[in-house]
């Protein structure tokens, strides 16, 4: 299959593994760029940049295939240091650069010097126009499905990836509740040039996870996952478990609560702790409605074949039956 998305990225297929916080490794960056899609480092996933470098080699003794980096760029009181992690994913020569979060647009003359070619992430169609007008090279646009913080406009990907391809000229990700062909045909057939999974990677053999998480996600279904953070204006889709009932009755308590109250919950080392020792419900674990279209856990390169088939035969079906007419 070629789309811009494929010509731009140098790879087979326009699947896109997401840059998910404690899973995007080289072990699962390598499978997914192995088996003809683009794998995703996520820079903040390491804990600092010298140990992102470090990644970044290890990814390349596991494929010679291309593989990105995400950056995600989040106010903070106390900010990690964005500049060095992005020179390290320049001086380490990764060609692809995935941002998301604020508007990358004080990254973009420099990553783009350097022949780097940048996916923003974005939830809405106004921050998609805005990215491409700072100059970025692709959008990877959250319908309202997504797992992690899908925004707060809560349009789903059916409405949102047509109304972004009216109007974004660059090429389109569409990325959110897609987990097998048939969810990429029609992200094809609204407009997308590519697809981006999040959830659906997780549950393959190498994604680097507990296999009890791996479990839950195939026993779990479309309607398993929780919002949470609503009332503070941050919202998150995650697994529904025990620490997730939880900040929701502390959201929903009369007078509610502020993030100090909901911080020891979310704590980013307390999710990475369940994902790492199969605790399901020892702290968050992000994941989106795709639960109820997951029945296995295979390889990447097994996952990444059969979506493409099926995609390819619902496109040839859904033109038989127009034909047909």
């Amino acid at each position: 299959m070629k789309t811009r998305i494929t010509e731009m990225l140098g790879v087979r297929y326009p699947i896109v593994q997401g840059g998910m916080q404690w899973v995007g490794r080289a072990e699962l960056a390598s499978a997914v760029s192995n088996a003809g899609g683009l794998g995703i480092l996520t820079g903040l996933t390491q804990p600092n940049p010298e140990a992102l470098a470090a990644e970044i080699r290890r990814c390349r003794e596991m494929t010679d295939k291309p593989f990105g980096v995400n950056l995600t760029i989040m106010p903070s009181a106390n900010p990690p240091p964005y500049e060095a992690y992005l020179d390290a994913v320049l001086d380490s020569g990764v060609k692809v650069l995935e941002t998301a979060g604020n508007n990358p647009k004080e990254f973009i003359a420099k990553a783009k010097a350097r022949g780097v070619k940048i996916v923003h992430k974005c939830t809405a169609v106004r921050h998609a126009l805005s990215a491409e007008r700072n100059g970025v090279d692709a959008i990877s646009i959250d319908g309202f499905e997504a797992a992690g913080h899908p925004g707060e406009d809560d349009v789903g990907g059916l409405v949102l990836f047509a109304a972004a391809a009216r109007k974004v000229k660059i090429p389109l990700i569409a990325s959110g509740g897609i987990a097998d062909g048939a969810g990429m045909a029609a992200a094809l057939v609204l407009g997308a040039e590519g697809i981006n999974m999040g959830t659906r990677f997780c549950a393959t053999r190498e994604a680097p996870i507990h296999e009890n998480i791996k479990r839950r996600m195939v026993e779990a279904g479309e309607r398993d996952t929780q919002l949470i953070l609503r009332t503070l204006r941050n919202t998150g889709r995650v697994l529904k478990n025990a620490v997730a009932a939880e900040v929701v009755a502390l959201e929903t308590r009369p007078g509610g609560a502020e993030f100090k109250d909901i911080h020891p919950l979310v704590a980013g080392a307390r999710g990475r702790a369940a994902l790492e020792s199969g605790d399901v419900d020892g702290g968050l674990i992000w994941a989106s409605p795709v639960l109820g279209l997951i029945d296995d856990i295979p390889t990447c390169a097994e996952l990444i074949e059969r979506i493409m088939a099926d995609c390819r035969a619902h496109l040839k079906r859904a033109v038989a039956q127009i034909e047909a007419e």
